[in-house]
């Protein structure tokens, strides 16, 4: 999946982000419910996920006749979704919770990698769902309807022992790493026009369209920082063998949606009702646990939430 890079360095990076057996982000445990390995490569036993015949009635009837339920992945961001060893087998946190929502309504969830910025365009037509650790942003609620899943905030991620003295409270004239279309990437953006207009050095913003591409770009000496949400930037730093390391605490807070195509009132309520069963009945719980990301839990989904903190 990537072209050939730098150095060893780089090349360990990279194959772990996509290949490896363990992942941390905001890690609190090692082992599941069912004694299996967190964060392991392998997705969280889902076999106990019936049918909820309550659930199910509240299916459009557009996916019920499909038989399956798409879903929208940018499939880089380990540990929420990513390819497995075998390089082709979608896993993570979102993977496993679409696949429930699928399996509580009697349906298959068929997983469409795509990049991150072209998510929220097709949701509608392309696939029924974008499921992608996506924040939900005013600019975004204005585009699609979400239900609340998830928490996670931002980490800035630099080499061990910081050598290029990276300061988050003065950016002008660093090397900024994100990710195409996320949150981190608007933020660095306003810090390099904050810069310009005060006639300060210029912030070099460097987008690419994968996230794995944005940390070995640290890694590489390309940039000096990497910016990203919390769980992706706490798995980065796990698999490089002490190449990388977070940059203060962990910012802004925010919650994360499914994303659905505006105004689609009964896939909006069926998503509610599904992700709320997942939460009461402890399998939302588990999963997160498997992956070692249940810091980032919340106990209510929300259409459409006025609070994004």
């Amino acid at each position: 999946m990537f072209k050939s890079l730098k150095s060893a360095a780089a090349l360990t990076l990279s194959a772990a982000l996509l290949f490896s057996v363990a992942a941390c982000g905001t890690t609190d445990t090692t082992t599941d419910d069912n004694g299996q390995a967190a964060n392991a490569t392998e997705g969280y036993d889902l076999s106990s996920v019936k049918t909820n015949d309550d659930i199910a009635a509240l299916l459009p009837s557009s996916v019920k006749d499909a038989g399956k339920l798409t879903v929208g992945m940018e499939l880089s961001y380990a540990p929420a979704e990513f390819l497995a060893e075998d390089g082709k087998t979608p896993v993570g946190y979102d993977v496993d919770i679409a696949t429930a929502i699928g399996k509580l309504a009697g349906v298959k969830t068929d997983i469409i990698s795509s990049t991150f910025d072209s998510i929220v365009p097709s949701v509608g037509s392309k696939y029924d769902l974008g499921i992608t650790a996506m924040t939900i942003t005013e600019e975004r609620l204005d585009a699609v309807d979400f239900v609340s899943y998830y928490r996670a905030g931002s980490s800035w991620v630099v080499k061990k022992g910081n050598p290029n003295k990276v300061d988050t409270s003065n950016l002008c004239g660093l090397k900024i790493a994100v990710q195409t279309g996320t949150v981190q990437e608007e933020e660095a953006n306003n810090a390099a026009k904050q810069c310009k207009a005060d006639g300060k050095d210029a912030v070099e913003v460097l987008s690419t369209k994968l996230q794995t591409d944005a940390a070995t770009s640290v890694v590489t000496g390309k940039a000096d920082v990497f910016y990203a949400d919390s769980p992706v930037g706490g798995y980065a730093i796990s698999q490089t063998g002490g190449e990388l390391e977070m940059l203060g605490d962990v910012e802004g807070t925010a919650k994360q949606g499914v994303a659905i195509k505006k105004g689609d009132e009964q896939m909006d309520k069926f998503i509610q009702a599904a992700v709320q069963e997942l939460m009461d009945d402890g399998t939302y719980g588990k999963i997160l646990k498997h992956w070692g990301v249940e810091s980032g839990a919340i106990d209510k989904a929300e259409i459409n939430p006025t609070d994004l903190a």
